[in-house]
C-alpha cells in the first residue's frame, strides 16, 4: 500500500509581505499557524522557536492574545489590556509600553501556541494559559525587573 508523504517547507517573508495574506487568509475562515518573530511576548514565547495557531478575531476581549494592525502593514502579537469604545490598548508580555489600535484592527484570536518544539498546543483556553495569563499580568509593576532577570539568564 503507498503511503503519502507531504514535505513541509518553511519559508520566511518580511512581516509586511506576509501578514496581509495572513489575514485575508483567516477573513476567508482558514486557520493560520505563524512561526512567532520577536521578543514582545516574552518569557513565556520566544522568537523563532515557537508558534501561534489564530483564526479571524470576531469579539476580542481583555486578556486576548491578538494579532493586530497597530499601524499599516505594521503588525503586533500582543495581548488586549484594555478597550475603551472603539480603542483597543496592547502590551506584549515582554513589553513595558503600550500600543494601541481600534477594534477593526484587531485581526487574529490566538487559539494556542505551540512551545518548544512540542507538537501538543497550548491552548489559550486552557488552564496553563489562563494561570499564566492571571499571574504574569499582575505582576505588572515589577515585570521591568523579572524581565532584566529573564534576559541575563537566556
Amino acid at each position: 500500500m503507498p503511503q503519502n508523504h507531504i514535505e513541509i517547507k518553511e519559508i520566511q517573508f518580511a512581516n509586511a509581505q506576509l501578514l496581509p495574506e495572513i489575514v485575508k487568509l483567516m477573513d476567508e475562515g482558514h486557520s493560520v499557524t505563524l512561526r512567532l518573530r520577536g521578543f514582545s511576548m516574552r518569557p513565556f514565547l520566544e522568537d523563532n522557536r515557537d508558534k501561534a495557531l489564530m483564526v479571524k478575531a470576531i469579539s476580542p476581549r481583555v486578556g486576548d492574545a491578538v494579532l493586530a494592525e497597530i499601524a499599516p502593514k505594521h503588525y503586533v502579537l500582543h495581548r488586549i489590556i484594555a478597550i475603551d469604545g472603539d480603542n483597543v490598548t496592547l502590551r506584549g508580555d515582554g513589553n513595558l509600553g503600550t500600543e494601541h489600535c481600534t477594534i477593526g484592527d484587531v485581526k487574529g484570536f490566538v487559539v494556542g501556541f505551540y512551545r518548544k518544539g512540542r507538537k501538543k498546543m497550548d491552548k489559550t483556553n486552557g488552564l496553563k494559559w489562563r494561570l499564566y495569563s492571571a499571574v504574569w499580568t499582575r505582576l505588572f509593576p515589577i515585570r521591568r525587573y523579572l524581565l532584566a532577570i529573564y534576559r541575563r539568564i537566556v
